[in-house]
């Protein structure tokens, strides 16, 4: 996900002053790491997160998942529009 002038379009937010812009969009990409890791992590066992977390390669991360956690492209999905909908219903309060 492209975390840009689009990004704050899809969400309304492309009006947000400059100034304040790149730390949002900082924001929102670390807290939907934050939300994706948590969800996919969900069912886990200890060893599978050791063992994903061991992993440093972002092909072989996404084969990891592939054989791991086959649906992780519908959770990261799911995880994106949702954060998109929280952030729209209360870009009025981020904007201010």
């Amino acid at each position: 996900m492209q975390f840009d002038e689009q990004f704050l379009s899809d969400i309304g937010l492309d009006d947000m002053p400059e100034e304040q812009k790149k730390a949002f969009l900082d924001y929102a990409q670390e807290e939907l790491e934050v939300r994706i890791g948590e969800k996919i992590s969900e069912g886990m066992t200890e060893e599978q997160l050791n063992e994903f977390d061991a992993i440093e390669d972002q092909e072989l991360a996404v084969q990891w998942l592939d054989a791991n956690r086959p649906d992780y492209k519908e959770v990261v999905a799911r995880v994106v529009e949702d954060f998109k909908n929280e952030i729209a219903s209360n870009k009025d309060q981020i904007a201010a």
